[in-house]
């Protein structure tokens, strides 16, 4: 990128940084005013990017909030990639250290769980496993298997009941208070054509976790219950195998069943 082009991309992002040195317009007037609204249309697009991302957030603290957060991130983190639908992963960092936004302290999980939402929509399509292959699995081999995730499988953790907070400000559920402000995991797959969005039970996320570490179904649930005793193993399997969130199953060395 030429001089010339690093000062006109660093001077949309500063709108009261002077006009970059050696910019003319086709008839030689006016500049500044040409520029200034093409400068401001960079930023309404980059804002409409962010809200279209993040709509629960931008629905948690009213449009006027997040336009003035969004303006503020798109100053300090300007795209990198020409794929809009991408940009904002750093805006629930962002979120959380931004001081109008610390009496809300949920915001940047439900970013990170709308983060997860597109992450998914956009995955690579997979089929997901028959939960017959799995009953077809010895019960004597059962400590060897592995699970395969779907490519869209994510998980979300909280310290807040983010899964709750989320589906009410996405029409999921309706606005109400919230009973037992207590954390929550999310799974996040699409194993079809819809995002799912499911809370997951005690222990399900460490579960879920051990398993894409690559640890046994066995080694998985010791995990997860030495984490939560209420664990259950065969609700946690069959919700995440209902869900769509396994596309596979691994014995020994790869061998498949």
């Amino acid at each position: 990128m030429s001089s010339m082009q690093q000062r006109f991309a660093a001077a949309l992002m500063a709108p009261d940084s002077p006009l970059p040195d050696g910019l003319s317009s086709w008839n030689s007037r006016q500049p500044k005013a040409r520029y200034d609204v093409y400068r401001n249309n960079v930023m309404m697009g980059l804002r409409r990017a962010l809200a279209s991302r993040f709509p629960a957030a931008e629905r948690i603290v009213g449009e006027d909030f997040f336009a003035a957060m969004a303006d503020t991130f798109i100053r300090a983190h300007p795209p990198r990639s020409p794929l809009l639908f991408l940009y904002g992963d750093d805006l629930p960092e962002f979120a959380a250290g931004f001081p109008p936004a610390q009496s809300v302290p949920y915001l940047p999980d439900v970013m990170r769980l709308e983060i997860a939402r597109g992450r998914a929509y956009h995955a690579a399509d997979a089929a997901p496993l028959d939960p017959a292959r799995l009953a077809a699995v010895a019960p004597e081999r059962l400590a060897e298997l592995r699970l395969v995730f779907h490519p869209s499988t994510a998980l979300v953790r909280s310290a807040f009941p983010v899964v709750t907070i989320w589906a009410m400000n996405a029409g999921e559920l309706p606005a109400a208070a919230i009973a037992g402000w207590t954390p929550q995991d999310a799974l996040v797959v699409r194993p079809h054509l819809v995002v799912e969005v499911l809370r997951l039970p005690p222990g399900g996320a460490v579960f879920l976790e051990a398993l894409t570490d690559g640890m046994t179904l066995t080694t998985a649930a010791e995990a997860a219950m030495a984490a939560d005793a209420a664990f259950d193993l065969a609700a946690n399997l069959a919700g995440a195998l209902g869900a769509g969130a396994f596309s596979a199953i691994l014995i020994d060395q790869g061998d498949q069943p």
